[in-house]
Parts: C-alpha cells; structure tokens; sequence
C-alpha cells in the first residue's frame, strides 16, 4: 500500500480543474473581521491567477520548484496556491501568527524559490504589522529569488521584492502546465500533536479526485453555492476550501478571528457571507454553544443549508444543540487528517444523523476498527484503519526519499494497512465514534477509557470552561489519571476541594465510576493546537518526564507557556511507557 501507483502514464493539473471556463458569477467572497467584503467573479479569478502564473514563470519557477506563502485568509492567497498549481510547482503555507523561526522550521526545508508574504492581518479587533517577520522569513531563506507581497493592511512593504497588485494590475488568462498524476501538488505540515510536525506530500491527481469526491457527495455543495469553513492557511481545511472552485462553488474567504468579541460572532459570519455551507471547529461550535446566543437571534437572515464539524470529536450535547436551534440545517461532522487532506469518515447527505457519531465512511474507504490482534470489530473500540489505498494519501514525506519515515508513520505497527493513529467505533448499524489518539488512550487496571467520554460529562456543566485528561503510568506499576479543568468563572476562584467533588460526580454519573480521574487540578488556561485540539499526546509525555521542547511543535501551539507549565505537575516515579525513561 505505501507503494500504490495511481493512473500510471496520465496527466492532469489542479487548478485547471478549477478554473473551468464558462463559469459565471461570484468565485471567491471575501470578508474581514471589520466587515469589510469584496468579491472576485471566476473570470476576474481567472485573470489573476493568469497574471500571477505568468509572473512566476519570469521569475524561473517551473515544474516541480517550491513557492511558500506566510498569508492570512484572503483571497490573494487563493489566487497565489491555484497561481503555483498551474506552473506545475509545488506549493506550502502557514498563517502569519506563526513565529519567524515555525515558518522558518517549515519552509526552509523545502528550498523555495519564492515566497510571498503579506503585510499582516486582522484578529480580535486589532490590525497585526507582520511586515518585519516578513522580512526577516525572507532573510532567512537561502534560496529565495524573489518576494511577492500582498497588501492587506495598507501598509507599505519592509523589504525588497514584487508587489501584488502590480502583478495583477493586467490580468492574464491562464496558461497550466499538465503533469503527471502523482505530481507533487503541495506540502502540508501535521499539527505537531505527535512530535515534530511532518511535511506530507500530495498529489494533483490524488487531491483532484479526493476533494470533488469529498465536496459533491459529502458536503453536498452544488454549482453557485456559497462555502466558507473557517481555517487559516496553516490548517488542511484552508486547502480544501479552496478545492470548493472544483465543483463549481463560490469559496469563501475570512480574515480574522471568528469568535471574536464572542463566538456567536460566526452566525454573523455565516449571515454577512450569505452562506449555504459554514465549516467549523468542534471546539467554535461548543463555544458558540456555551455563548448562550440563538443563531437567529444573531443573525435573522441566516440561510445555512449545512454546518461541518472537525478537528476533534463534536460533544453530542453542542450537536444537539445546532440541532435544536437550527432544525432544517444539515450537520456534517467529520473525521480526517492532514495526512489525506480529507475525512475517512464524514457526512452522508442520505442518511439520518445522530449526535453521538459520525454518519459513515466516505466513499472509497475502506475503514474499520481493528483490535490488538488486527481482527475488525464492529460495536466495540479498536484502532482506526484503512486496509485498502486511497489516492490522496502521501506520495511521501518531505525529503524521505527512502519512504522509512513515511512506512514508519502509518504501516509498521499493521504491515501494509494505514493505521491512523485515532481509537474509534464502528457501531451496528454502520456509524463511526471518534473516541480521539489511540497514543493517548487511558488504559485502567486493563480497561480502556475514551477522554471524550468524560469530556461529553464535563461539557454539560456551566462551570467547566476547558478540560485536559491523560492517563500516566507509574514506575512502581500504579496509574495516575489527572483531569485538569479551567473554571468558567475566573474572577472567582471556586473552592478546589468542593469542585472537584462536583466534576466527578456529573463524570460518574455521566460516564462510568471507571471514569472518575484521580484528582481535579484547576489551571487558569489549557493549550490548544492552533486548530484547536487538546494536547493529550504532548501533555502526558511531559508528566511522563519529557523534556516540554521536545514533545510537539511549539509553532503548532497556541500557548507554548501554558504546555511548558505542566512540568511542575509530573508526579514522582514517572515513567515512559514500557519502562524507558525519558
């Protein structure tokens, strides 16, 4: 499987695939945190990619050369991506919140040709000047020719190099170059959950077909349909966004922080955009939850015909909720990685939806749950596996020329089936539960516990703002299982005793007894992956002993501090699993 060589001898090219001629109307829309819209007609997208593509080519960038881009949301970066797909080179982004030296960890690497850059972006009701980090990415760049900068701010550029609007000043029709199916399209880097982020390497082919695929038939998106899933450049739901030009649907774009000054802020999002398909986070949609505004309340011209879910598994009560509060819209919650730049298991336009589970697998997966003797097991937890290929997995990893890296990522611990790394559910009656990393499943006294069991206990309280549980082995062979909570109250700081009393009687009550943890530490602030996942892997390699440094990619974290505080909670006798200490 590692191995698999799709539609040998043909050829084919993404962003001509997008920019079909004859499409009329609004391709991409675009709004920012002040908002402000603009939009791009296709033939005005078009042109600009023309223009771009055109300048590319002047600047030596050809088949198979790097151009990285440090953008915000925007739609210059959508021209920019589709710009270096039609060259037939290989394209890599993160957001500008990233620090110089994540994008430098990133990027470098890669040996780019170009980068482009903006002069910053908006988030939480401030406009951020990014143009020294700009610069100084750029410096750090060894091999970069030129710099295109982007203005989105206004501001004037801190450094030598091209200006956009120049660029597209006159605009071009595209020329694309056609290159083999399995041609390098982009490099998506892993949130660093697990370790060191990975640079994953996708095909044109494989993400053509992967994505129409995905967005038809599981999203449901039709020609002229409006799509927005709010992500930054950093996060493989931007890529696929843009991916929404393949069906024919006018993308959306956002510039700014979708919660902000609170999370009912994405209903208004949703209204302003006037859009049919919203994607979120797990975590947004539990905020907006916890906002205790009615989205129609928010925003009475809300017409949503569907809302997607990922990032971590959607608490049943916040599914409810979406439900209750907007009973003729769709919710598709979905599963997937970075690692395919899609979902194995997601929504299911024809098929009933529950609260507690995801709809089904996606076409084309072949997806089960294996236990430790690599048997498929239906009704009960197992690893998540995919024991047939599918075409937008890796052609590799970034500079694994041998594929060990890559081999030892996803098929040594099952030779030859994709083992994904998340514990899952495949019920009776074909639906999948998430359960979340199989690396940080807690296993009491030989019982396995899901956290998200207990995390489905916590989010029915007021009180309980976030939550983190891990489960860590002892060198004397005991078991500690901590569960650290952030009171939604911060002002006044609760009794630690009589909350924790509080906290594991709604998780016995809600779970199982088996569930309660061995102790409740209140934190003022939990980390986050950028994309908003719990840190479980990370955080139990610290109390384990780790080194904080070491366990994940800081430039992935939102809080760095907050991972690197867990260190003073590492119990005495901690160990590794399997005995080697850390």
């Amino acid at each position: 499987m590692p191995h698999v060589s799709w539609f040998a001898g043909s050829t084919t090219n993404f962003a001509a695939a997008a920019l079909i001629e004859g499409r009329e109307g609004t391709a991409v829309s675009s709004l920012t945190e002040d908002g402000v819209r603009s939009d791009l007609s296709w033939e005005e997208l078009r042109h600009a990619v023309g223009a771009v593509a055109h300048w590319l080519r002047e600047q030596g960038v050809g088949v198979g050369d790097r151009v990285v881009a440090y953008v915000p949301n925007v739609p210059e970066a959508v021209v920019c991506l589709l710009a270096t797909a039609a060259v037939g080179a290989v394209w890599a982004s993160c957001a500008q919140e990233y620090a110089v030296a994540g994008a430098l960890d990133r990027f470098a690497p890669l040996e780019p040709r170009v980068l482009i850059v903006a002069d910053g972006y908006r988030y939480g009701g401030r406009r951020h000047d990014r143009r020294t980090q700009s610069a100084e990415l750029a410096q750090g760049l060894g091999t970069l020719q030129q710099v295109l900068w982007i203005d989105n701010l206004g501001l004037e550029p801190a450094g030598a190099g091209a200006r956009y609007a120049d660029v597209v000043a006159i605009g071009r029709a595209p020329e694309f170059t056609r290159v083999p199916f399995e041609h390098p399209l982009w490099v998506l880097f892993s949130s660093g959950t697990t370790g060191r982020p990975k640079g994953i390497v996708q095909s044109h082919g494989g993400i053509l077909l992967e994505h129409t695929k995905f967005l038809a038939f599981h999203a449901d998106l039709r020609p002229g349909a409006v799509f927005l899933w709010l992500a930054t450049p950093s996060w493989m739901v931007w890529n696929l966004q843009v991916s929404g030009l393949l069906v024919g649907a006018t993308i959306a774009t956002f510039d700014g922080n979708p919660v902000w000054p609170d999370a009912s802020a994405l209903w208004g999002i949703a209204e302003a955009l006037d859009l049919d398909f919203l994607g979120a986070s797990a975590a947004g949609l539990t905020a907006a939850r916890r906002a205790a505004a009615r989205p129609l309340d928010v925003a009475p011209g809300l017409r949503l015909r569907a809302i997607g879910s990922t990032g971590s598994p959607l608490p049943p009560d916040t599914a409810r909720w979406v439900q209750a509060e907007l009973p003729s819209v769709w919710l598709a919650s979905a599963s997937g990685g970075t690692d395919i730049c899609s979902a194995f298991a997601g929504g299911i336009p024809t098929e009933p939806v529950h609260a507690d589970r995801l709809q089904g697998p996606t076409l084309g997966v072949a997806l089960e749950a294996w236990d430790d003797e690599g048997r498929a097991v239906v009704g009960r937890t197992g690893e998540m596996v995919v024991v047939r290929p599918l075409p937008s997995m890796p052609i590799g990893l970034w500079g694994d020329d041998e594929f060990s890296r890559y081999t030892a990522a996803y098929f040594d611990h099952y030779p030859g089936v994709w083992r994904h790394g998340d514990w899952m559910t495949v019920t009776e009656d074909g639906g999948i539960v998430v359960h979340g990393r199989s690396d940080a499943v807690m296993n009491r006294h030989g019982v396995r516990i899901g956290s998200s069991e207990i995390y489905a206990a916590l989010d029915r309280l007021d009180t309980v703002a976030d939550s983190l549980v891990v489960g860590v082995e002892l060198a004397d062979g005991d078991y500690w299982m901590p569960l650290f909570v952030v009171p939604a109250d911060q002002a006044g700081t609760p009794v630690a005793e009589a909350f924790a009393v509080t906290v594991k009687a709604a998780i016995r009550a809600e779970a199982s007894p088996r569930h309660v943890p061995d102790e409740v530490i209140l934190v003022e602030t939990l980390p986050r992956t950028r994309t908003g996942k719990r840190l479980e892997v990370p955080v139990k390699r610290i109390l384990q002993g780790a080194d904080p440094g070491t366990v994940t990619d800081a430039a992935s974290v939102d809080d760095p501090s907050a991972l690197a505080a867990f260190a003073r909670w590492r119990p005495a006798g901690a160990r590794a699993l399997g005995g080697t200490p850390i």
